[in-house]
């Protein structure tokens, strides 16, 4: 007598285990997308500038309006409160801020934020202005 061959079982894909895995990854590259994306910050009348260069893409940018007040990701900050939170960033001798200021903010608002900044241990600061 031979021995009786079992049936041959034929292969199945298991597509449950392939749906979370593509879901894990959606998720995944949504959320690096989501910070890749650069806070462009306020529409403010720069002033112009005939030497502009394009700087690489800042940690933060600063805003500061015409009356002076400092937004940073649209919330509105005080120096004091902008310091803390430029300190609270990390290593804050690789935060990259750029100040972006309106062009009829007197000049002393923004000194006073380019020192909270330099208060807060951030010493890399652009200024940004429009190119002609």
């Amino acid at each position: 007598m031979l021995p009786q061959r079992r049936p041959r079982k034929k292969g199945r894909v298991e597509i449950i285990p392939m749906i979370d895995v593509m879901l894990f990854l959606l998720v995944f590259f949504i959320m690096i997308t989501l910070q890749m994306i650069t806070d462009k910050g306020l529409k403010l009348h720069l002033p112009a500038s005939s030497e502009t260069k394009v700087l690489p893409h800042p940690h933060f940018v600063l805003n500061i309006v015409q009356d002076g007040s400092v937004v940073v990701k649209g919330k509105k900050m005080s120096l004091d409160e902008l310091q803390s939170f430029l300190g609270a960033d990390g290593d804050t001798k690789h935060t990259q801020v750029t100040i972006a200021a309106d062009k009829m903010v007197p000049f002393k608002d923004f000194v006073h934020v380019m020192d909270a900044c330099q208060k807060a241990g951030v010493t890399g600061i652009g200024i940004a202005a429009k190119a002609t």
